[in-house]
């Protein structure tokens, strides 16, 4: 298969890759396939492969293609990803109305839950995938943590908040947030410490997850929840559009 060939698929079916093509200088036209795991087929010839992996593993992880200039040559970088997938804890009503609300925006939502008795597809039919398990175990079916992942606590047990937070600070997840009052969140950062994590990877954690839309239904809540999570994603902190000065407002025009 070649490496244009092979791209196209990697798109069909929802995948995540850069190909790297030589726009000018010299081998223009060159190919460089270039995979989520750091593997690559093609070659851009005249000691480019280097610089063209590096702009690869960090446009095809931002999801976005790009030309960049190296020297004599121009490269352009394109970029294929899947849809942006977020883990929820906990199947309760708000985790019903987060799953229902992802997909609209177009993302895939997982469940996960120990308790066999409330993690049923009748419950979360728009979810991607229902996990019914402990984190440690969750995260393994689910292939993993990457860095385009986002992940939402929302139980209130300990047990469970804090094995798959011990888990999801110390991964490559793009966020990580947590339900809970204030004083709750004192209790758990007190528990998590005690289990040996450090200030540095408690600070990752956004808890309470939200944010400040003075949400009263789940439905507002967990648009609260998302909004919080879609705003990390893109580098902002969420205010209000009326008072942002400069800078692009969407990043699709209306």
């Amino acid at each position: 298969m070649s490496v244009q060939s092979e791209f196209a698929e990697l798109a069909r079916s929802g995948g995540r890759g850069a190909l790297v093509t030589v726009l000018r200088g010299p081998g223009e036209g060159a190919k460089l396939l270039v995979r989520a795991d750091g593997s690559s087929s093609g070659s851009l010839g005249e000691g480019l492969d280097d610089v063209a992996l590096r702009h690869a593993e960090e446009l095809m992880w931002d999801e976005r293609s790009e030309a960049r200039e190296e020297g004599e040559s121009l490269l352009f970088v394109d970029v294929v990803h899947p849809a942006p997938r977020v883990i929820i804890f906990g199947a309760v009503d708000y985790a019903a109305a987060m799953v229902s609300l992802a997909r609209t925006i177009g993302w895939r939502p997982y469940i996960v839950d120990p308790r066999s008795r409330f993690a049923t597809p009748e419950r979360f039919p728009d979810a991607e995938e229902i996990v019914v398990g402990w984190p440690e175990e969750a995260f393994a079916r689910l292939g993993g943590i990457d860095r385009a992942t986002s992940i939402v606590v929302l139980t209130h047990d300990p047990k469970l908040d804090d094995a798959a937070l011990s888990i999801a600070l110390r991964s490559d997840a793009a966020f990580v947030g947590a339900m809970g009052s204030r004083r709750a969140q004192a209790q758990r950062r007190e528990r998590l410490l005690a289990l040996g994590m450090t200030d540095a990877e408690l600070d990752r954690l956004a808890a309470p997850v939200g944010l400040d839309l003075g949400a009263m239904s789940s439905e507002e809540t967990a648009l609260s929840i998302l909004a919080e999570v879609v705003a990390m994603r893109h580098g902002r902190e969420g205010g209000r559009l009326s008072q942002v000065k400069g800078g692009r407002i969407h990043e699709v025009g209306a």
